[in-house]
C-alpha cells in the first residue's frame, strides 16, 4: 500500500472515531441534531483545517474534498439516532459506557491524526524541520477536540485528562524519527500505535501530570 492511500485509508478512520467522540459530547449536552453533527464534523476536521492554515493550504482542505466532513455529518446523525430512539440513556451502566467509548474514539482518532499530521508536513518538504513536523502532528490530533470542548461550554481536555497532548507529541516524535529511519507506512503505523498505547495505559493507571489541586 502506497502513502498516499494508507494516508486516506487512516484519515477515514480517524474521522469516524472523532465524530462518533464530538457526537457522544453533544448528545451529553442534550444538543439537537444539529448541534450534535457540529460538534462530530468540528472535532473530525478541526485539526486539519488548523494544520493546513499553518502550511499556506488555502482554502483548507476539508473545503476541496468534502467527503471527511460528510463522513463525519453521516456517523453523527447515526449516532443521535441511536441514542435518541435505541433507549441507551436510560439503560443501566450507560454513564460507565459512554465513558469508555469516549475515550477509545478520542485515543483511535488521536493516534491517526498525529500521523496523519506529520505525514502531510513531510509531503510538503519539511522533513528536516522536526520541530514544525512535531507541532503539526500534534495540532492535527488536538486541535479539533480543543474546539469542540470549547463549543461545548467544557475545559479543553488536553488541558488536564490523562497525558492527552503529551501523547501526541511523543506520538509526533516517534513519526519524525520513523520517517528519517524508515519508510512512510511504518513510520506512521508505530506512531500512531505509541499515542493509543500511551493514552491507555494513561487511562488504566490514572496518570495525570502533575498539578495545583
Amino acid at each position: 500500500m502506497d502513502i498516499q492511500t494508507l494516508t486516506f485509508v487512516m484519515e477515514i478512520i480517524g474521522t469516524i472515531s472523532f465524530a462518533a467522540s464530538g457526537a457522544m459530547i453533544g448528545i451529553q449536552h442534550k444538543m439537537d441534531v444539529f448541534g450534535v453533527s457540529v460538534l462530530g464534523v468540528i472535532t473530525s476536521v478541526g485539526g486539519g483545517m488548523m494544520r493546513d492554515l499553518v502550511l499556506g493550504i488555502i482554502p483548507p482542505n476539508v473545503f476541496v474534498d468534502p467527503i471527511y466532513a460528510l463522513i463525519a455529518s453521516i456517523v453523527s446523525v447515526i449516532i443521535f439516532l441511536i441514542a435518541k430512539y435505541g433507549g441507551v440513556l436510560n439503560r443501566e451502566g450507560f454513564k460507565c459506557h459512554y465513558d469508555r467509548s469516549m475515550w477509545i474514539m478520542d485515543t483511535i482518532g488521536l493516534g491517526i491524526f498525529t500521523a496523519v499530521g506529520v505525514s502531510i508536513g513531510v509531503r510538503h518538504g519539511y522533513l528536516n524541520n522536526a520541530f514544525l513536523l512535531v507541532f503539526l502532528g500534534t495540532i492535527s490530533g488536538v486541535g479539533g477536540g480543543v474546539i469542540r470542548d470549547i463549543m461545548a461550554n467544557e475545559p479543553p481536555y488536553i488541558l488536564y485528562k490523562h497525558i492527552y497532548a503529551c501523547a501526541s507529541i511523543v506520538g509526533a516524535i516517534v513519526c519524525v524519527i520513523g520517517y528519517r529511519n524508515a519508510t512512510p507506512n511504518t513510520a506512521m503505523i508505530i506512531s500512531s500505535l505509541t499515542v493509543m498505547l500511551i493514552r491507555f495505559l494513561a487511562i488504566w493507571f490514572k496518570w495525570n501530570l502533575p498539578s495545583i489541586k
